[in-house]
């Protein structure tokens, strides 16, 4: 008897140094089996033995075991699906908390102002993510999905072009394409209600994105914007080279430059051909255009040509002698 008291102390005390280690090894043994940064994918309703494997496998945690005593401090958790980046030496304890958290790996896309449905879909594409241009472009244009997102907006629009706004969106492996264009119509929604929300939002973002793709400098933004409503309330057609473009993008006929078959072309976003406004956007503008639609500049200005040179900066005319003088100084005639 008084042997097995004598024998209490030291077993209390192994007991102690076990637990104590178990516990270091769960918390602070900061580990990485890696020489470059780790991406691992954790499918829906793997078991946490498997995940435990996955991560020891790959190097994130020395042993599966450290990892499944880690999960055991939180048994209530729910280890979330998704990718994860494993960059840096981290401890079993971590890693599980990042798991149950869903600190899940983002990719950033940047859609710049003026781009339209096809650059974001490039742009998209550039991630090489299950997301492909083709499934965004698909999802864009689909009707159910147009009218369920911008039908209060543009009633009939066939895209969601103009209303996908610029800006970086965080997107992961199973992002899908509809989930996508919420969030830029979403962004769309915040802006459009920041400038107000005024009426016949179509109207106003269809200018403005002619608007965007004329001018990158923001002072002229708001004197284009006059030019093209001057020329509306005179009667006269906009002649807007980049509706020609688009209308060759959507026809896919676009060649790098605008031919003269292009600007006789009878597409009805041409411009040159088809008076009025095109039937809807032909990019995506930002803030300051649609600004510059909503309160165009008072001015006398019919015409405007680019500078030479890449200020973006504009020489504008009030009557047709004064531009073909600036066109016949700045700028080369289509092929």
């Amino acid at each position: 008897m008084a042997r097995r008291r004598r024998l209490m102390p030291g077993l209390a005390i192994l007991a102690a140094a076990a637990a104590g280690a178990a516990l270091w090894a769960v918390k602070a043994d900061r580990y990485a089996g890696f020489a470059e940064p780790v991406f691992l994918e954790i499918p829906r309703g793997m078991p946490s033995a498997e995940i435990a494997s996955l991560l020891a496998r790959n190097g994130v945690v020395r042993s599966r075991w450290q990892f499944l005593a880690a999960r055991a401090l939180r048994p209530s958790a729910v280890l979330q699906a998704g990718e994860y980046r494993f960059a840096a030496p981290d401890t079993p304890d971590h890693v599980a908390a990042r798991l149950a958290a869903g600190d899940v790996h983002y990719y950033a896309v940047t859609i710049p102002e003026g781009a339209n449905l096809f650059d974001a879909a490039a742009a998209v594409g550039r991630l090489r993510l299950p997301l492909t241009p083709e499934a965004f472009l698909a999802a864009a244009r689909k009707p159910a999905l147009v009218k369920e997102l911008i039908g209060d907006l543009a009633p009939g629009a066939p895209s969601l072009e103009g209303y996908l706004f610029p800006s970086t969106y965080r997107l992961t492996r199973a992002t899908t394409p509809e989930q996508l264009a919420r969030q830029m119509t979403a962004k769309f929604r915040s802006v459009w209600k920041e400038l107000g929300a005024p009426p016949n939002a179509h109207r106003a973002v269809t200018l403005a994105s002619l608007v965007e793709k004329e001018s990158a400098v923001a002072a002229e933004r708001p004197l284009v914007a006059s030019v093209y409503q001057n020329r509306l309330t005179a009667g006269m057609k906009l002649d807007c080279d980049p509706t020609t473009i688009y209308a060759a993008l959507l026809d896919g006929r676009w060649r790098g430059a605008i031919y003269r078959s292009d600007l006789a072309s009878p597409h009805p976003y041409n411009t040159y051909r088809t008076p009025g406004l095109p039937p809807g956007p032909i990019a995506n503008p930002g803030i300051e255009a649609l600004r510059a639609a909503l309160r165009p500049a008072q001015s006398p200005y019919l015409y405007f040509v680019a500078k030479p040179g890449d200020s973006g900066e504009h020489v504008f005319s009030a009557n047709l002698a004064a531009h073909n003088r600036a066109v016949a100084r700045y700028r080369k005639s289509p092929r």
